[in-house]
């Protein structure tokens, strides 16, 4: 091994809920810098939640999280001029930020207004099991699944 692994950077908690994993979910929520924004946006959509399904609205993010985060991924590898899709385990970390992002990304896409509003119904969505993000997660599954015979040619 030719160089060290980087410390991990440690993620302060969040003023409201004094979790680190929401800091994390905001720093990659975050656009050009603006954090404050991206925390009055996440605190803004769980408000929504609060409202809509009158719950703890940290409990149902975190559950919405763990529908969305996969376990397996499919990576290329060529192997004497052909292509596999090999199937692989994610480590946790990549998972958590996979999950993250998804969440992100699919609540952008969404159709609706303001951000606040659309993050607040993926993950509605996700905490029940259904949405684009959970849908992505079930796709991804369904192609390491399809491509399991390639398993044993591991990266």
């Amino acid at each position: 091994m030719r160089k060290r692994r980087p410390k991990p950077r440690v993620i302060s908690p969040d003023p409201q809920f004094g979790d680190p994993m929401v800091t994390q979910f905001v720093n990659n929520l975050m656009w050009q810098g603006k954090k404050s924004t991206a925390f009055g946006v996440f605190y803004d959509a769980m408000q929504i939640v609060q409202n809509k399904m009158n719950e703890d609205p940290h409990g149902v993010w975190k559950k919405a999280l763990n529908n969305v985060m996969p376990q397996v991924e499919v990576r290329s590898r060529r192997i004497g001029g052909a292509t596999f899709q090999i199937p692989t385990e994610i480590r946790p970390t990549r998972k958590i930020s996979i999950g993250m992002k998804w969440l992100i990304r699919f609540s952008r896409e969404r159709s609706g207004k303001g951000i606040a509003e659309k993050l607040a119904a993926e993950i509605m969505a996700a905490s029940r099991g259904e949405g684009a993000a959970v849908k992505r997660k079930e796709d991804t599954h369904r192609m390491a699944e399809a491509n399991r015979a390639f398993a044993h040619f591991k990266a």
